[in-house]
């Protein structure tokens, strides 16, 4: 069963599951990053529904890059416009997971209104929430 680790501002978050076996949610390719990350309740914003329209579910491949489909053209040709491109990186409604695998999603690609955050581009308020909710915990 692939292990996928997905890194949202800094924190780890690893799930498994089996091939052939997810429920396909109809966003992206079946059992891609997006697939599995909406099965698995993670927030991975995916503003064209995972058609490989835009390239706000970039993902950046930390390890494991060899456990993935191989990129096709259409994702090739929509990734050049994604912002702050390297060479590990994909989009995840095209990614097709066949193994371990560790991505990250730019803070770039956070949708703050919808995922409920502040609205401050470039920069999560996660981490103040954090301390501000440690600080109440007897």
């Amino acid at each position: 069963m692939p292990k996928v680790t997905f890194i949202i501002d800094g924190k780890e978050k690893t799930v498994e599951f089996e091939q052939g076996k997810l429920e396909y949610q109809h966003h992206g390719l079946p059992e891609s990053f997006l697939d599995v990350a909406m099965n698995c309740g993670i927030p991975l914003e995916h503003a064209c529904g995972g058609s490989c329209a835009c390239t706000t579910c970039h993902v950046i491949v930390q390890k494991g890059m060899e456990n993935l489909s191989e990129m096709q053209d259409n994702e090739a040709d929509r990734l050049d416009t994604a912002w702050d491109l390297r060479t590990n990186s994909r989009l995840g409604c095209q990614a097709v997971i066949k193994g371990d695998v560790v991505g990250e999603f730019p803070m770039y690609t956070r949708n703050y209104v919808q995922e409920g955050g502040a609205i401050q581009l470039g920069k999560s308020n996660r981490k103040d929430e954090e301390a501000k909710a440690a600080e109440v915990r007897p």
